[in-house]
């Protein structure tokens, strides 16, 4: 393949990512595809239950089968899809290992599992049964609607913040599940020779007793296996106590520190600016107190090599110092939006020059940073995959005429 057809290649594969990617929305395609994800995966879990009900089965059987059929097919191809801009979601890895880690991650266990038990009956017709029972995994595709909503996934934070405490706990459960199983049988086996037949007999029992089910299917005949049974259980009500402790109390430390960084951006009154001096720059070789800054700005440090400065008037700003300035927020200004765009093979942006494109009267670009240098944003400069753009906007309120 020449050089010009992979880079061809590179940005269609680019903007496949862009499209199968949730979030991003720089082009109608991107919207509509989350938006035809979202309801494919909606009726295909809507036909799955509808189709369990005789009356719907018997009056719209077809439908519901063939909306099954077509969803699941989207499902195909969106796997495949996925496969195929593995790269550039994995970067960092190489062209061959990309899709394997995709198909290897969580998602893509999900993703797997959601079409591939529909199609497996037409090569192996005797494991239909088995199949099914499969196919009632593609719920679980239920989890990339987190993917959407950034407040759903706030669960996944608390358990992955909680897990250790959360593995500490199910393994307690175990132990205890265990022992009130050896327990039991010890006192119940010879009165109940067919139900206690050994130590792991107790097992069902021990579970549906400690997490408080008591399906009373099996239960203990003698004084002493009442007796434990009833220690047990309110052993059961401490042990199923603890992870939904853990749980709730996560939820609520990471609401709080939702809430408190909310509240430390709206209170933070001071800016931080920090600008490296190059060998064109006004301020080398001169006088703090002769840079001549606003009165509302100050400087507060300056790194220079492995050393931290605290400046005075009289510090010397030199070449390659790092220049650590503090301004105090104005507040009676109107609102500025400041955005940050990251341009890949596949954006619209890529290869097309500041003065073509269109964006918002309101909004200018101020800044390109290209391979760790600020560019200045001249209107013949076309930007390049990589590029990270930095635009300045003002929030537009409505008013009443």
């Amino acid at each position: 393949m020449s050089k010009s057809e992979n880079i061809k290649s590179r940005r269609i594969r680019a903007k496949l990512f862009n499209m199968v990617s949730v979030g991003v929305v720089d082009e109608p395609i991107n919207r509509l595809y989350d938006v035809i994800s979202i309801i494919a995966l909606f009726l295909n879990l809507f036909s799955a239950f509808a189709i369990t009900f005789n009356y719907m089965e018997r009056n719209y059987g077809s439908l519901l089968l063939a909306i099954e059929a077509v969803t699941t097919f989207f499902f195909a191809i969106d796997y495949v899809l996925r496969l195929f801009t593995a790269p550039e979601l994995y970067p960092k890895e190489s062209e061959r290992y990309a899709p394997v880690k995709y198909a290897a991650s969580f998602t893509g266990v999900i993703d797997l599992i959601s079409f591939l038990p529909y199609y497996m009956p037409f090569f192996f017709p005797r494991g239909t049964a088995v199949f099914k029972l499969f196919r009632v995994a593609r719920i679980l595709r239920l989890f990339r609607i987190n993917s959407y909503y950034d407040q759903l996934n706030v669960i996944t934070e608390v358990i992955s913040r909680k897990k250790q405490q959360l593995m500490a706990s199910v393994f307690i459960i175990l132990i205890l599940m265990m022992s009130a199983s050896l327990c039991m049988y010890s006192v119940e086996h010879e009165t109940q020779p067919e139900v206690f037949q050994n130590a792991f007999s107790g097992i069902w029992w021990s579970a549906s007793t400690l997490l408080t089910i008591g399906y009373g299917d099996i239960y203990p005949r003698t004084v002493a296996g009442k007796i434990l049974g009833i220690v047990i259980a309110f052993l059961g009500v401490g042990m199923v106590a603890i992870p939904t402790g853990i749980i709730s109390a996560g939820f609520v430390e990471q609401y709080q520190r939702l809430k408190a960084i909310g509240e430390y951006t709206e209170e933070e009154n001071i800016h931080f600016i920090r600008v490296r001096l190059g060998a064109a720059d006004k301020w080398c070789d001169k006088k703090i107190n002769e840079i001549g800054l606003p009165k509302d700005m100050m400087v507060v440090a300056l790194q220079r090599g492995n050393d931290t400065i605290i400046p005075r008037g009289e510090t010397v700003v030199k070449k390659n110092d790092l220049v650590v300035m503090c301004a105090e927020k104005t507040k009676d200004l109107q609102p500025i939006d400041l955005k940050e765009i990251v341009i890949n093979e596949g954006h619209s942006w890529n290869g097309t020059a500041i003065r073509d494109i269109d964006i918002s009267r309101q909004s200018f670009i101020f800044m390109i940073r290209r391979n760790g240098k600020a560019l200045i944003p001249k209107g013949s400069l076309s930007l390049k995959a990589g590029d990270t753009v930095l635009i300045y906007g003002k929030h537009v309120q409505n008013e009443n005429v």
